[in-house]
């Protein structure tokens, strides 16, 4: 069941303000941020393997984290202009199939931008760990993709739950480094409020999928599930990045 051709123009309309608002948080990111960077390292072997061989750790490079914030709000924009704008008959057209390639396509590269800023802010940043966490959030979403691509609401949702397998994965993996079994210190009060805040949002998409395919009340107009993956992302984004900037990018905060 889809909405009329009214809603379609009020999600245009939609798609433009919510661009607006991740551009103008952006550049205000851009603008207000410090030089907050943390590095990222590789930790090579020094020998052959042994219990006794030892190891080189070498700073590959800084990552910043007000560019970082930057580039999902600015890639979020991008989505939403593009849909809106030069791509919005394509856009309806998918839509009214059931199915939104653009949505996917931007989450695989913001979200996995979004996991490695929350990884690292606990401690995670072995080069190898990073691009392991950005390949697993990256294919959680490809089944989201997936679910849609191939399956009809109120039917199979064989890829929707293997992508929730695969969704568990960066998460159980932060999760460690915030509880720091074994260690003498734990992550600032301010990581646990981004962790679950954060993680309570990420598992509110896969809810909005869910109650798309079982045509939950009123899910059953996919453009209502759509407005809410616009509604999600504005939220989730905007939510760690003030996290985050008030509590390491603003500019009085201690380099």
């Amino acid at each position: 069941m889809l909405g009329s051709s009214s809603t379609l123009v009020s999600l245009r309309r939609y798609n433009l303000v919510a661009g607006c608002l991740h551009l103008a948080q952006a550049l205000a990111i851009v603008l207000l941020a410090n030089g907050f960077s943390l590095p990222v390292r590789a930790a090579y072997m020094t020998g052959a393997p042994s219990r006794t061989v030892g190891h080189q750790t070498v700073v590959l490079f800084n990552l910043s984290f007000a560019w970082a914030i930057a580039a999902f709000f600015f890639l979020s924009a991008l989505a939403h202009f593009g849909v809106a704008g030069p791509r919005w008959q394509s856009y309806q057209a998918q839509l009214l199939g059931g199915r939104n390639p653009y949505r996917w396509l931007e989450y695989s590269l913001s979200a996995s931008i979004m996991i490695v800023l929350i990884a690292m802010l606990v401690g995670i940043d072995d080069i190898a760990a990073l691009v392991a966490l950005v390949g697993v959030n990256a294919s959680m979403i490809g089944f989201g993709w997936m679910q849609e691509r191939y399956e009809a609401p109120g039917a199979g949702l064989g890829p929707f739950w293997t992508g929730c397998i695969a969704g568990i994965v960066p998460w159980a993996a932060i999760a460690v480094y915030l509880i720091g079994p074994g260690a003498r210190a734990h992550a600032p009060g301010f990581v646990y409020g981004i962790f679950f805040s954060l993680f309570v949002l990420f598992n509110c998409f896969a809810v909005n999928q869910w109650l798309q395919y079982k045509q939950v009340g009123k899910w059953r107009d996919y453009l209502l599930g759509e407005r809410v993956y616009v509604t999600l992302s504005l939220v989730a984004k905007s939510l760690l990045a003030w996290q985050i900037f008030a509590s390491t990018l603003a500019s009085s905060a201690a380099h």
